[in-house]
């Protein structure tokens, strides 16, 4: 039976929100309050994958470029995720858009070619938060205050607490102030593809006793 599609009348609750840092919290909320219900929904749901994009921060340690994958992986510090909370979401605050016309070029990062052309994966910690981060110097503060994060994204705290799940992320900028959308779609996909080729090589009777 063909679902039916939603009708405007269906619709019996408007949320509006002003700000930026309103949707994301919104969205985030949603995405909880979903994975609640799918998993009343389907009892035999063992576990979830969340799929998304994300900023990386590149060290010496990881050399994270952009179209790379980062995913979550458990310590002895936190389970993959952990929620990070911050003030404004660049040095001058709020900044509609940034381009590299009046750069310093000097102050540009120049980094080598890497071997290969191949997406690499990276495994640590993503920190998750409410704002769009776009500040380099916050971006490596934070990542050493919460020890070696490898990827900074908005959606995943708010549902890895009430919903078991690996979080995938494609990296599609550096989490600084020239971040974009242009490898957005790209890194979105790198992500789905991972995600699609874990699940090829997990036997499904070990999901089942999970």
């Amino acid at each position: 039976m063909r679902e039916r599609q939603p009708r405007r009348e269906d619709y019996t609750v408007g949320w509006i929100c002003a700000l930026p840092i309103e949707l994301a919290a919104a969205q985030a909320i949603s995405a909880a309050t979903v994975a609640i219900q799918m998993r009343s929904a389907f009892p035999s749901i063992r576990f979830g994958l969340m799929g998304g994009i994300g900023g990386g921060v590149p060290s010496p340690e990881h050399d994270i470029r952009l179209g790379d994958v980062v995913v979550g992986r458990p310590d002895n510090q936190c389970g993959g995720v952990v929620q990070y909370d911050f003030g404004k979401s660049t040095s001058n605050g709020f900044v509609p858009r940034v381009t590299c016309e009046a750069c310093d070029k000097e102050q540009s990062t120049q980094r080598d070619e890497r071997e290969g052309h191949d997406t690499k994966v990276h495994y640590g910690t993503i920190a998750s938060g409410n704002q769009v981060l776009k500040d380099a110097h916050e971006r490596d503060r934070l990542a050493a205050e919460l020890g070696r994060v490898l990827c900074f994204e908005m959606e995943a705290a708010g549902l890895v607490n009430n919903f078991p799940c690996l979080v995938i992320r494609g990296i599609c900028d550096y989490a600084d102030s020239h971040k974009n959308k242009e490898w957005q779609p790209y890194a979105a996909g790198v992500a789905a593809a991972y995600a699609k080729e874990l699940l090829s090589v997990i036997p499904p009777g070990h999901v089942e006793r999970t």
